[in-house]
Order: structure tokens, then sequence, then C-alpha cells
């Protein structure tokens, strides 16, 4: 396979350069580097300046050799959680703009051994870093009833948690759940009729999540965003899913996830970005009917203040 061109087009990439408000002698981040589609474009813009790419997915890391420009960027094989710690041992302290491209590449949906898609039959993996020891089988063959139910229907939104948890911890006495075919046997007797894909595609969403411990990633990057920003710098991140979104348009908006914005003493909100798109940004019929998977895509853009 052709890994570099198994990666999906960039989705809104005009749109995410505008919003990171480039500066050739700029230090930017890319967090999700993926094909490197994001970074090509980046990378074409600055002159002195210099592009930090974090993916902790091995496949990625075959893409960076590839680029132009190569001198100006640095490759970092590791997840984005470790942001803060990677910058300071690159002796970069503060970043003029941050890009995150949330979710699953193209190449991990259409690689049928990494275990993402239901289009395929293949063991149920879908670790992002396949160096990481816990899998979807693992989970789903060990987590009690109610810890699946608390996945199901937290990070997929499945309406019948209780029932799917519960058929599947019963179903895992007869025989292990190891493949994408065993899943989909169980699934189907509780799916929806004629909306089978999307009750397996919430399904599958619930277990990488949990695999990849995909919303905490997110958080813990998200907070230390405002660390590593320079006054003025520009925080570009692009979401699939509500549950990415709603961390995402909080801590923007209120510079925490949960409950109302904190004030000073004079009534003055403390939060250290201020949102640069009133609503997040949606991609154009014309690039959805090129690209399919920029139809879910929420772009949100932030500067430090």
């Amino acid at each position: 396979m052709d890994i570099q061109n198994s990666y999906h087009e960039p989705v809104m990439l005009s749109e995410c350069l505008e919003g990171l408000n480039i500066n050739p002698e700029g230090i930017y981040v890319d967090v999700t580097f993926g094909g490197g589609g994001h970074s090509r474009a980046i990378l074409d813009q600055l002159t002195t300046g210099k592009l930090i790419a974090f993916d902790q997915d091995p496949d990625a890391a075959l893409n960076a050799d590839t680029l132009p420009n190569r001198e100006n960027l640095v490759f970092v094989a590791a997840n984005f959680r470790h942001l803060k710690r990677y910058l300071k041992l690159h002796k970069f302290e503060k970043i003029d703009g941050i890009l995150a491209d949330l979710g699953v590449s193209s190449h991990q949906i259409n690689t049928p051994e990494r275990g993402f898609s239901t289009r395929f039959d293949a063991d149920l993996d879908m670790r992002m870093n396949p160096h990481i020891e816990k899998t979807a089988a693992e989970i789903l063959n060990s987590y009690s009833a109610a810890h699946l139910q608390k996945i199901l229907g937290l990070y997929g939104e499945v309406k019948n948690a209780k029932t799917l948890a519960e058929a599947l911890f019963s179903a895992r006495h007869n025989a292990p759940i190891e493949t994408i075919n065993d899943l989909k046997q169980i699934l189907q007797k509780y799916a929806p009729r004629h909306r089978e894909n999307k009750y397996y595609a919430q399904v599958f969403q619930a277990l990488r999540i949990e695999v990849n411990d995909e919303l905490s990633v997110l958080e813990e990057f998200l907070n230390q965003v405002p660390e590593v920003l320079a006054p003025g710098g520009r925080l570009v991140v692009m979401s699939y899913h509500s549950l990415e979104d709603r961390l995402v348009k909080n801590f923007i908006q209120k510079g925490k996830f949960s409950g109302e914005v904190e004030k000073d003493f004079f009534g003055n909100e403390i939060k250290p970005l201020a949102s640069i798109t009133r609503k997040p940004v949606e991609a154009t019929e014309e690039e959805v009917k090129r690209n399919p998977r920029a139809r879910s895509a929420k772009l949100r853009i932030a500067e430090k203040k």
C-alpha cells in the first residue's frame, strides 16, 4: 500500500491556514500529522520558521521524510497529550499557532488489520498507536457489563447501551469476541432496522475512544495550549463528533470544560483564549462532495489573549 496516498485529503485546508494566520518566520505545531497534508501546506508558507509535527502512529512517521522544506520540520513520534514536554525538549518556548485535526485518519480506516472499519473483517484492534497494550477485543472481553454500558452510552451515544452491554457480556462466555465479524453478528440483533450502519459506527466510535483514551488526551492537550501559545498565537481545532466539539467549544468560551466561566474581582472573565469564530466553520457543499470526510467536520479558531 502507498502509505502517503492512502491518507485523507486535508479537510478545510484553506480555512485552517487562514485560521493560523501564518507568519513565515513563526513557530507552528501540527499535533495530528497523519499523511502530512496540513503540514505540507504550512511548510510551504514558512521561510525561516519551524513546524513541529506530532503523530503516535508509526505509519505517519514514514510520511515526514517525503515533505519539502524538511529542514523546517521537527517530527515528534508521540501522542500530543505530551505537547509541552516535547516542545521543552526541543527548546521551543512559545508557539505562534497550533493545528489539531482530530479523529481517525482515512489510512487507519482503510487498513483492514487496524480494525477501525466495519467494512472489513479483522481483529478488533483500533489502536492508533500499535505499541499501547489495550485493544478493542480486550475491552469487550474483560470489562464488566456496567463498564461496557458506560462507554457505549457516553462515547457512542448508543440508546440501548444497557441491553447491548449485557448481550456482549453474555456472548463472550460462549466464545471470545475477537474479530469485527464476531462483534457485528451480535450487533445486528440490536441495531435499529435500516440504520444498522449508523449503529455499528456508534459502537465502533465508543470502543475507539476508550482504546485510545481520546477525550482525556484532548482535555490534557487543551489545558497545555494557553501555556505554550504566545500572545496573539492561534489555536485551530477540527473535530468530527459532538463529544470532541463540546470540549473544544467550552474550553475556548470558558477556559474550562464544564460550569460557568470564572470572573475576577472586577467582573472580568478569566479565560486565556478569545474565539475568532462565533460559530464553528463547516465545509462547503463542494468540498463535501469531493471529500465526504468533511461532512461532519467542525472547525473552531481561537487566539491567545
